[in-house]
């Protein structure tokens, strides 16, 4: 007879639930106490694990010990208030139990019917921050497009570009595939990789991005986007999509959407904006107008699980024209028809991204804004940007550092200022090191106009002014340390060359002394075979046509010289 299956009770879940919710608040209230970025080296953590699974089961409790032995020392942990790498991705309470009850729930919501309220209430959740971010009407679920939740904006801007194919090719692309040869796709040096990555992934290869020219702050020229489209029509290429991007990975750095929008209606070409990181600030009213223009935009995605308080995945993403998007993306094999598909009377979100299945992610959403409001939300957003602009402040009065591009939000890039005659990229990726090893905070870097910056992202829901003006005091304590260390180094090594040089010096000289005496030497020689010639020349000696003996060299080679009196 078969053992029947070990499964946690609902009791054990409950008891076991309890634990691992204590276990996390116990982690948040500790996570300061951690060095941010991990302190392992490869392949620690899997020597740390047993080289087989465990053939029978074990108790929960040893499971929560290895996540205090094996997972915690592995960790970098992105909670930390020390936390400035990358951008944020926060998190909180009310996220975790809504991703919580998700998993509980186990809902599959890849349509409408496999559970109506995953579908309706993520429609429900998109309108309502299509509304706080000040968003085009166009992209509500009551007009021609939509919002859906997506697993990431590296996906978000693969759908966009789909449509996109799918717009400029009247549905072509869906029966015959892409012509690689002829579409163009437009993008800056500054656009997230992210967006190449899904050009090599639709079949266009990346010969067909076309890379427009930036102006000072970063951001594309307006210009030299209308100069290549007009360029690349003229040669017979068909563009199709142009990435406007609001707020770049590297400075946060602005492409001017109002100036953007008419260039891409004038060529037909879809604009997609990826404000992945930025996005989210829309919900504060006086940082709306740095995504003036939006209006302009076909499709449009940002990521609630960067700055706003929501864990990981939930990217929010509209369109103006679903039919495009779902055009592009559904098939509808014979097991997933249904009454509600057929009759056209419900959205199944499993048409509007690339998987087929989907997770209830708008619980978290939903959880999120009811538990903070949008005020809160504000509020979040506000603290993050005050925090940065004091930081900004303190370096642009510091002879140590240069603020080296616009920094409207929560991210400062700064360039420390090293003496002449030391490498200055590497003193930088030595003091971001130095930083990050000694685990109080972890920056990263970017390259700005050729050289290394330093970028402090500040988004963490523990982050507070104190630990800003703490990073900005070992900003410069470290950079001081440095600066006296290379220029004891650099004394040391000028100390070196100049003993060196003083060396050469004294060899050279000692050299041409050798050589001048030589010189004197062979000239006396000379001057006393010149003169026992004349003098033989003068008592008529004839000349003998014989070797001398051994005798008579030796005997010249004694004789005295005598002074010349011919000088």
């Amino acid at each position: 007879m078969t053992e029947p299956v070990p499964h946690m009770t609902p009791e054990q879940f409950r008891q076991h639930g309890h634990a691992v919710v204590d276990w996390i608040a116990d982690y948040w209230s500790r996570v300061g106490d951690f060095p941010v970025r991990s302190q392992v080296s490869p392949g620690e953590v899997r020597a740390a694990l047993p080289a087989q699974p465990p053939e029978q089961g074990e108790p929960f409790s040893a499971v929560l010990a290895d996540l205090e032995r094996v997972v915690l020392p592995g960790t970098t942990h992105w909670q930390h208030p020390g936390f400035f790498g990358y951008f944020p991705a926060n998190t909180s309470g009310p996220s975790v139990l809504g991703d919580l009850v998700s998993a509980g729930l186990g809902v599959q919501g890849m349509s409408w019917v496999t559970s109506p309220a995953a579908t309706e209430l993520e429609q429900h959740v998109m309108d309502w921050f299509a509304d706080l971010l000040g968003l085009p009407a166009s992209f509500r679920s009551t007009g021609t497009g939509g919002g859906v939740v997506q697993d990431s904006s590296s996906g978000a801007n693969l759908v966009a570009l789909l449509a996109a194919l799918y717009r400029v090719s009247t549905g072509a692309t869906v029966r015959h595939g892409v012509e690689p040869e002829r579409a163009t796709v437009y993008v800056s040096a500054e656009t997230h990789s992210s967006m190449e990555k899904a050009v090599r992934i639709a079949g266009l290869g990346s010969d067909a991005v076309r890379i427009v020219e930036v102006d000072g702050d970063l951001a594309m020229r307006p210009a030299a986007l209308a100069a290549r489209l007009e360029r690349d029509v003229a040669l017979g290429y068909t563009p199709v999509l142009v990435c406007a991007t609001v707020g770049t990975t590297s400075t946060t750095a602005i492409d001017p959407l109002a100036q953007l929008g008419p260039i891409c209606q004038k060529y037909g070409v879809w604009l997609h904006v990826d404000a992945a990181y930025a996005g989210v600030s829309g919900i504060v009213p006086e940082l709306r107008e740095l995504q003036a223009g939006v209006e302009w935009a076909d499709s449009y995605t940002t990521d609630a699980h960067k700055w706003l308080l929501t864990g990981f995945d939930a990217t929010l993403f509209w369109v103006a024209d679903r039919a495009a998007l779902t055009g592009a993306l559904a098939i509808l094999p014979e097991y997933l028809r249904n009454a509600a598909t057929d009759a056209g009377a419900v959205v199944d979100f499993r048409d509007w991204q690339i998987p087929l299945g989907r997770r209830f992610r708008a619980l978290k959403l939903w959880f999120v804004l009811r538990w903070y409001g949008a005020e809160g939300l504000r509020a979040h957003i506000r603290s993050h940007v005050a925090m940065a602009q004091q930081l900004a402040a303190w370096a642009r009065a510091d002879e140590r550092f240069d603020v080296v591009a616009p920094h409207p939000l929560s991210l400062v890039c700064l360039r420390p200022r090293w003496s002449e005659e030391v490498d200055a990229d590497v003193a930088t990726m030595t003091l971001l090191e130095r930083l990050n090893d000694a685990g109080d905070v972890f920056l990263t870097h970017t390259n700005v106009g050729g050289e290394a910056v330093l970028r402090v992202a500040i988004g963490s829901p523990a982050t507070t002014p104190a630990h800003v003006e703490r990073l900005w005091a070992s900003l410069g304590e470290n950079h001081d340390f440095l600066a006296t260390d290379f220029a004891a180094v650099a004394a040391e090594r000028e100390a070196r060359r100049a003993a060196e040089r003083a060396a050469a010096e004294q060899a050279a000289a000692e050299q041409t002394a050798a050589e001048q005496a030589a010189a004197e030497q062979t000239a006396a020689r000379t001057e006393a075979e010149q003169e026992s010639a004349e003098q033989a020349a003068a008592e008529g000696t004839p000349k003998q046509d014989v070797e001398p003996t051994e005798e008579t060299v030796q005997e010249t080679a004694e004789a005295p010289v005598s002074p010349s009196t011919t000088g």
